[in-house]
């Protein structure tokens, strides 16, 4: 097919040009002299997206799921009691990874329209007099659903019963997109994967580690190897990993990191409110509903539609694929429910507009019923209205 695919799931996302270039030249000695100031740079280039002076930072080839058990791994014991919070399908994989670390995982089933309360996070912590939990497990911005999680407003319930949990940060699909401020908010680990708002293919888990993570990091015994971070750290304070990294993964992930600092990360998060506001404008115009039930928990990374009870969502993506467009399907208890659009990493205004209107040429030929133009219409109202810097009024 002629064209550019339109890859609008929620990651992986389109790896920009500059990127893709960066990648593209010959391996390089992985013990060579110009890994240290690669290296260097990339920690330097981490540290500011995850909002962090001190934090520790290690890279390993893998997924988000590889830094999940290197987050559990390098914290935790089996045994220990974990708090989880399952939100979506992402935080429950997120407690189960724990599970078969052996772990003993207490989950609390909420609703997966909304995001984690901090009032239940004090009222479990409260009743925790022996301090049993070790850790905390949270999705910052829960992929499957399209709902964010306020770590701030956490971490003070954490604080108001004076609890020492750790607390464990899933920041995947959030990290480089929406505003992470790991020292304020004293996060102890927080984690993503390359292939998001960094703008990189899959292949690289990365972890941010705080100075209680690295010292209980000491203290446990769990067997671990390859996701010990521990001559991970060790090595990169050198320049090198003791380990065969993804090199050009890491040519790739030092341009991103420029990339971002270039426009600004303020630029950056501001751009990708403006751009979820608008997927978001067009949503009622066609007569469906945003999954996520609280306007102030919206993800401004993607946005889950729910079709009508007698539609299958797959329909809907199917049918998107006719024209080379690429929709992120309904997970786990979502499945045929909802569709989800992705709006994170190198995106603009003309992207999610064509995004905007392929989405509506799919739901008319599923048989949704919906009037051409409508929520295009109302998007580029409001990008109109965002350029010209005019007052923004709430969504009809």
């Amino acid at each position: 097919m002629s064209g550019r695919h339109f890859l609008q799931i929620p990651g992986p996302t389109n790896v920009p040009e500059r990127v893709r270039l960066a990648m593209d030249r010959a391996v390089p000695d992985h013990r060579g002299p110009e890994l240290p100031d690669l290296t260097r740079e990339i920690v330097s280039g981490l540290r500011r997206v995850f909002g962090s002076e001190r934090g520790e930072i290690a890279l390993f080839p893998g997924s988000g799921t590889a830094a999940w058990e290197a987050t559990l791994v390098n914290t935790l014991n089996p045994g220990d009691r974990v708090l989880s919070f399952n939100i979506g399908q992402f935080s429950h994989l997120f407690a189960e990874c724990a599970r078969r670390m052996g772990m003993v995982v207490d989950e609390v089933e909420l609703e997966w329209s909304g995001g984690v309360p901090a009032s239940e996070v004090e009222d479990r912590l409260r009743s925790d007099d022996g301090h049993e939990y070790r850790a905390l497990l949270v999705v910052h911005n829960e992929t499957s659903t399209g709902v964010t999680s306020d770590i701030a407003a956490i971490r003070r319930a954490i604080d108001a019963v004076s609890h020492p949990a750790l607390l464990l940060v899933d920041t995947v699909s959030g990290l480089g997109s929406l505003d992470f401020r790991f020292d304020e908010w004293g996060v102890d680990v927080a984690l993503t994967g390359s292939q998001k708002g960094l703008m990189l293919p899959p292949g690289m888990g990365m972890v941010c580690i705080g100075e209680r993570a690295l010292r209980r990091s000491e203290e446990v015994t769990t067997a671990r190897y390859f996701l010990d971070w521990r001559p991970v750290l060790n090595q990169m304070h050198a320049g090198y990993f003791p380990y065969t990294p993804a090199t050009l993964h890491l040519f790739g992930l030092r341009e991103a990191l420029r990339m971002l600092q270039e426009e600004g990360l303020e630029q950056v998060f501001a751009r990708h409110a403006r751009l979820a506001e608008a997927v978001r404008r067009a949503v009622p115009h066609w007569g469906l509903n945003i999954f996520c039930r609280n306007p102030s928990e919206y993800s401004n990374t993607l946005t889950a539609v729910q079709v009508p009870a007698d539609a299958d969502s797959d329909e809907v993506l199917r049918a998107a694929e006719q024209i080379n467009l690429s929709l992120g399907t309904g997970l786990g208890r979502l499945k045929g429910r909802i569709f989800r659009i992705g709006h994170l990493g190198a995106l603009n205004e003309l992207e999610v507009l064509a995004t905007l209107g392929g989405v509506e040429l799919a739901l008319h030929h599923c048989g949704i019923p919906i009037q051409f133009g409508r929520g295009v219409g109302a998007a580029q109202e409001f990008l109109a209205a965002a350029v010209r810097g005019a007052p923004v009024l709430a969504a009809d």
